[in-house]
């Protein structure tokens, strides 16, 4: 049986697993936010950064990257990657991908997504909603092994331009750590 994993942050950029396939496209009824603490990549724990996570939304779609893996081995090894990588995560849900804005029918069915989940209990690094600019702030500020936490929302930015999608979210936010960091550089602090 054929595994297809999408991704909707870091995963676009950097699989890090063997794939078959790549296909851009989107799921809907979720809408894309910068609402789970990263402690473990893009951020300690005694300064968490922000990256990506899910939330329900009714009529909104969420671009990203589905990938097909069909070997065993491949499938046992991506399978055991993203279970390490994504462990911040505490949901997974199976989902309809498409690639056509208009169709009707999925492309996809049964993609499997990584979601952090608001649940405090089972997710203790969710931080949840805030306003534009302490969002960019923390992200400015966050920096963890896999590096600072603005690159990667820059890069989350250029690989959802380069596939052709506009994210409100991403693209104000990345704006919003633009101008802070302009700001600093300006003023030498």
């Amino acid at each position: 049986m054929v595994m297809w994993v999408f991704g909707y942050g870091s995963l676009i950029w950097k699989a890090g697993f063997n794939y078959d396939e790549r296909l851009v496209g989107f799921i809907k009824g979720y809408r894309r936010v910068f609402y789970q603490g990263s402690t473990d990549h893009r951020g300690t724990i005694d300064y968490p950064g922000r990256t990506v996570t899910l939330i329900p939304a009714d009529g909104e779609v969420c671009w990203g990257a589905a990938y097909k893996i069909s070997k065993k081995e491949d499938k046992e090894t991506a399978f055991t990657y993203l279970e390490v990588r994504e462990k911040q995560y505490d949901k997974k849900a199976y989902l309809d991908f498409f690639t056509e804005p208009n169709a009707s029918t999925p492309a996809i069915s049964g993609v499997m997504v990584y979601i952090a989940s608001p649940d405090k209990k089972l997710n203790k690094n969710y931080l949840g909603p805030a306003s534009l600019e302490d969002i960019a702030n923390q992200i400015v500020n966050a920096e963890g092994p896999s590096g600072p936490n603005r690159d990667y929302l820059f890069q989350l930015e250029k690989a959802l331009v380069q596939s052709g999608c506009k994210d409100k979210h991403v693209i104000d936010l990345a704006n919003e750590v633009r101008r802070i960091l302009l700001e600093r550089e300006n003023t030498g602090s």
